[in-house]
């Protein structure tokens, strides 16, 4: 058994930590945030959802809440490492299709990258709503019958965690952005609602809360209400990890 006095010579050196989370997938799993300046002294606040084998990173201004960017992809574990699979980023369209690996440590609840001084906080590990998830659109209602709509290079993806939502429109094939939201979600008695933080094609839409219907049927995520335009909607959204397998 080590000495107290072991500890805190181990301590000091960085080499022990009491607190200190097992690097794996389930410890990453939910939504972190953070909130750094940029080059011009901006104040930038950033949330990442890591959910369903899929991550999302959007960041926008606090000052006029004006969306920045996104990125995002497939990712796994490799010891100490997360390797990171591009299918959109706003900031360099040539990344899309290749891969980054980024050594992290887990403290407690913050999470850093090595060579990166900014502290990411755990909002949540993916619990909270009944929806943590990747999903894709795989249908929508016309005529009042559901129109399956088959996966292609050109994508909507929707990922949550327990609290946090984005949605993000690109085309994996040529790393065409079309636009992307998010903010925080509930589930309540079939209630799924949305209030947006950030909002690419329209700041105006920040702050808005929208409420829908939803259920799920057989794993699919139903959808129905009105849409942020106002326009009437119902969607499916199938997991990403059930399309994959078939």
């Amino acid at each position: 058994m080590k000495t107290l006095t072991t500890l805190l010579t181990l301590a000091l050196f960085g080499l022990y930590n009491p607190v200190k989370t097992e690097l794996s997938p389930e410890a990453l799993k939910g939504a972190w945030e953070t909130t750094f300046k940029n080059d011009q002294g901006r104040e930038v606040h950033a949330v990442a959802i890591m959910s369903g084998g899929y991550v999302s990173s959007a960041a926008h201004f606090t000052d006029d809440n004006s969306f920045l960017y996104t990125t995002g992809g497939s990712w796994k574990v490799e010891g100490n490492t997360i390797v990171q699979t591009y299918e959109f980023n706003t900031q360099d369209a040539e990344m899309v299709g290749k891969s980054e690996t980024h050594e992290y440590t887990i403290v407690g609840n913050k999470l850093t990258f090595k060579g990166d001084s900014r502290v990411w906080t755990r909002v949540d590990n993916g619990t909270g709503g009944d929806l943590a998830n990747a999903f894709l659109i795989t249908g929508r209602q016309q005529n009042g019958e559901i129109v399956d709509r088959p996966i292609r290079a050109r994508k909507t993806m929707k990922i949550l965690s327990g609290t946090r939502f984005q949605w993000i429109a690109y085309n994996v094939d040529t790393g065409e952005f079309s636009g992307t939201g998010g903010g925080t979600y509930t589930t309540v008695n079939g209630k799924y609602t949305e209030n947006i933080e950030f909002f690419s094609r329209d700041v105006n839409r920040v702050g808005a809360s929208l409420e829908f219907d939803y259920k799920v049927v057989d794993k699919a995520w139903h959808h129905s209400g009105l849409s942020s335009t106002g326009s009437p909607i119902y969607e499916v959204w199938t997991p990403r990890e059930i399309i994959e397998k078939n």
